[in-house]
């Protein structure tokens, strides 16, 4: 068990008191869940979980700093929230490779060319 600081000087007994306290506290639903998985093996006293590991591109900046980057180049789009929802969402793509966001990516480069290539000039800023 691993039990709150100073740990050393209470006693079992102690320890185990404020576990009983710290349970009868609870909603019945939580108490229902804790003798589920045994009470004996439930520690309220543990260290909190660490938070994920926050997720980087190849050069270092987070989700958050994409889209910070992106609306300092492009301010009159900081506004619209649909187009954010779109930003931060291929931000994350970005940062994930997931294969929708590089097929996004690929498509529009590639039509980008073709409409070059036709002599058409499409502003999309």
């Amino acid at each position: 068990m691993t039990v709150f600081e100073n740990s050393e000087s209470f006693s079992r007994e102690e320890i185990d008191k404020r576990k009983k306290a710290i349970f009868d506290s609870m909603g019945k639903r939580t108490q229902s869940a804790i003798l589920r998985k045994g009470f004996d093996s439930w520690d309220p006293f543990e260290e909190p979980k660490h938070p994920v590991e926050i997720r980087k591109d190849k050069t270092g900046n987070t989700v958050s700093g994409i889209v910070e980057k992106f609306f300092n180049d492009f301010p009159e789009k900081k506004g619209d929230s649909a187009y954010r929802k779109i930003v931060e969402e291929m931000s994350l793509g970005v940062i994930t490779g997931d294969d929708k966001i590089k097929a996004r990516y690929v498509f529009s480069m590639w039509y980008k060319k073709v409409l070059e290539e036709s002599g058409i000039e499409e502003d999309w800023t």
